[in-house]
């Protein structure tokens, strides 16, 4: 299968907020969390595509794109833009009945309030690993390399421009991804116990960040 790795385009949106809504929960559909995938999307792809273009990649193949990086250059600049993002788009958004919400989007977030004050957020410092990346790839066609290349691009990319490192927050129950990345370079930063996904899943979940130093 001969798959592209290129810059994002406008008209990919459709396919990249598909795709991320279709993995969000540990690599199946965002519905066993949340009961409208638009909700998810808005608040965790939309701000990439809106305002970090430069910095999103797809694998692009004869079949259409079958999954993407999401990146920024400057974490310190991008939290604050997308919290304002948050409350201006999707809290209004709420508020003004554009989602459906029930008991599965209250109990989500309601677990991730509960966890950032119980310190549940891994720590990473934004002077040594400003830059952050996502990645999902559409079902059927992981393990086959297609995330390597995505993360390979973006880093040549953040190389050229300076960046000093780059992080990125995934949990102990995506052992693939974890690996994935272990192999490509990064080191674990910092590990803490997830209570809301392992009620969720049953198992002991750690929140992971991982960073890569580029310099």
């Amino acid at each position: 299968m001969h798959t592209t790795i290129r810059h994002y385009q406008p008209s990919d949106q459709p396919v990249v907020f598909e795709i991320s809504a279709d993995s969000a929960f540990f690599g199946e559909p965002v519905e066993a969390f949340l009961e409208d995938r638009c909700l998810y999307t808005d608040a965790f792809a939309s701000y990439y595509t809106e305002f970090e273009a430069p910095f999103v990649w797809v694998a692009d193949t004869a079949q259409g794109v079958i999954g993407f990086l999401l990146g920024c250059s400057d974490t310190s600049r991008q939290s604050k833009q997308w919290r304002s993002y948050i409350i201006t788009k999707v809290l209004m958004g709420a508020f003004s009945g554009k989602y459906k919400l029930g008991h599965r989007t209250a109990s989500f977030a309601w677990g991730r309030l509960a966890g950032l004050f119980r310190g549940e957020e891994p720590v990473i410092d934004l002077t040594v690993y400003p830059a952050h990346l996502q990645i999902d790839i559409k079902h059927g066609y992981r393990g086959m390399g297609v995330g390597r290349r995505l993360i390979d691009a973006y880093l040549e990319q953040l190389r050229l421009m300076g960046v000093s490192g780059v992080h990125l927050g995934t949990t102990s129950h995506n052992e693939a991804a974890c690996h994935l990345y272990e192999n490509i370079g990064f080191q674990l930063i910092d590990s803490r116990p997830n209570l809301f996904w392992t009620k969720k899943l049953g198992y002991k979940v750690k929140n992971r960040s991982y960073g890569l130093i580029l310099r």
